[in-house]
């Protein structure tokens, strides 16, 4: 598997992210190894929350949540998806699949950090694959955060909304990855914020991680993912695990999954699930310290 790296210069000056990136590796499916980096803030003893972002951001996309789960003393972990921020970048469309990101995140969360006890706050792709995550290994999990996300099996259509992104990605010959982003927010971007974005691919040879993404959401009850994501959501049905929805009021692509996941959720029962007003489909960037302090009185509780 051919990986690029995205020089280190790339993420000098980023806005309000100063964080230490740390990296692992996980193994890739011929043989090798991808590097795959994580920012954390908080105490190291702290009870571990796992920020997953989506498509086509990074981990930067916390940079206002971070310290807000630090300073209520929870270890706050953010890791990048394989090609995407600062991880490896395959540059292959047909490298990425849905089992592959799940595998690969299993691997780092749990071989390279080992956590445990730890609470999923999932966005957009953040919640696809840590959903995933929390069904096949729930001994691993204390709680779970969905935050304008789902786990689609493809017997339903995606929104109109979705399609036309989809169809934006797929046809462009040169992907605006921050025009993306932002489309998905209500804030509009500084010159630094946008240049944040776009900082992990220095030209189209990177962008095969934001090409895929899109392609690999189930989209028929036949996709390869749908026998998986239809045996998380029995899992999860089942279970008794603490479960809030902290969706944003803002957000056609995944409103209808909350009430969804509300009613099937037996841990989602009897909460008061917050609203996070005043943003879009990317939450984090419009209102990150409110989402961050809806978190840190979820785990308060949960605990």
């Amino acid at each position: 598997m051919r990986c690029l790296r995205t020089p280190g210069e790339r993420f000098a000056n980023l806005p309000d992210f100063a964080l230490t990136p740390r990296y692992g590796d996980v193994p890739d499916p011929d043989g090798g190894s991808l590097r795959m980096a994580w920012v954390e803030a908080g105490p190291a003893d702290g009870p571990p929350v796992l920020l997953l972002h989506g498509e086509p951001s990074w981990s930067f996309l916390y940079r206002t949540v971070l310290p807000v789960l630090a300073a209520a003393g929870l270890r706050a972990v953010a890791p990048d998806l394989v090609g995407f921020g600062r991880s490896d970048k395959p540059t292959e469309v047909t490298d990425h699949s849905y089992a592959r990101h799940v595998e690969w995140l299993r691997s780092l969360v749990f071989d390279v950090l080992d956590l445990r006890g730890v609470t999923l706050v999932g966005q957009d792709w953040g919640g696809l694959l840590g959903l995933r995550l929390v069904a096949e290994h729930l001994d691993r999990f204390a709680a779970v955060v969905a935050a304008n996300t789902g786990l689609p099996t493809g017997d339903h259509d995606m929104p109109e909304v979705w399609w036309q992104f989809r169809r934006a990605v797929e046809k462009a010959e040169r992907l605006d990855v921050a025009r993306l982003v932002q489309a998905g927010c209500r804030t509009p971007f500084s010159p630094e914020v946008r240049a944040a974005y776009d900082a992990p691919f220095p030209d189209e040879s990177y962008k095969a991680g934001p090409r895929a993404m899109p392609l690999l959401v189930p989209t028929r009850p036949d996709d390869p993912a749908t026998e998986a994501n239809r045996a998380a959501w029995a899992t999860l049905s089942r279970g008794e695990i603490p479960f809030l929805c902290a969706f944003s009021d803002g957000d056609p692509i995944t409103a209808a999954m909350e009430p969804i996941l509300r009613r099937t959720m037996p841990g989602a029962a009897g909460r008061e699930h917050p609203t996070i007003t005043g943003a879009g489909h990317f939450l984090q960037e419009d209102a990150g310290p409110a989402l961050a302090d809806a978190v840190v009185r979820f785990v308060g509780g949960a605990r």
